[in-house]
């Protein structure tokens, strides 16, 4: 499997994308990079840290800090989750974001981004995806999803209401927003299983390889 394949995965929080995004890559040996660890792991520091200019000191830390160790962090805990969605909602850190991903991108040709903003902004262009998915799930299934991710250690509506506030953010944000570009293949959790999920996926991959 040599052939270019460049696939967007955008969603709303606790939807599945991440899973679905890592079923796919791992079927199909793609590079797996997640644009929300990205946001996450800038507000780990930011919260760590607190430095003077954030801006300046993102900056910095992205020019040089490596996927892999971004990865290996942990990153989904209540606190990061109240921080980084007004985070991601700054100009300036989206733009940080954004050429840190596409260094990545164009030393892969065979990768699956996962995030809010890739078929729209990331991969819209310069490449643009071969194929896009955009993931959905009701409300309670995606709170109790996210509800086992922190050990359930945060009262279940309180993962509700932060999800609930997260969204909104996503998709009215002035930058960016979440949305649905139209040639993306929906995919709706709360109605399909994993091995359902890759298999819908999978048969959407069937047509362009």
């Amino acid at each position: 499997m040599n052939k270019s394949l460049i696939i967007a995965c955008d969603g709303e929080a606790a939807s599945g994308k991440s899973t679905g995004a890592k079923l796919l890559s791992k079927k199909y040996k793609l590079l797996l990079l997640n644009s929300g660890l990205l946001y996450r792991y800038a507000s780990k520091i930011l919260i760590s840290k607190k430095p003077k200019k954030p801006i300046k000191y993102l900056k910095k830390i992205f020019k040089k800090v490596s996927y892999n160790l971004i990865k290996k962090q942990s990153l989904h805990t209540q606190e990061i989750s109240n921080h980084v969605g007004y985070l991601a909602k700054n100009k300036a850190v989206r733009e940080i974001m954004r050429i840190y991903q596409k260094r990545i991108i164009k030393k892969n040709k065979r990768i699956c981004v996962e995030g809010r903003d890739i078929a729209t902004k990331i991969l819209n262009n310069n490449p643009k995806y071969n194929l896009a998915f955009y993931f959905t799930c009701k409300i309670d299934i995606a709170a109790k999803r996210r509800w086992k991710e922190l050990k359930k250690k945060v009262p279940l509506k309180e993962v509700q209401k932060s999800l609930v506030k997260r969204t909104k953010m996503d998709k009215n944000r002035k930058h960016s927003p979440l949305k649905k570009v139209k040639d993306a293949i929906l995919i709706r959790t709360d109605k399909l299983n994993k091995k359902e999920v890759l298999n819908k996926m999978s048969k959407e991959i069937y047509k362009i390889i």
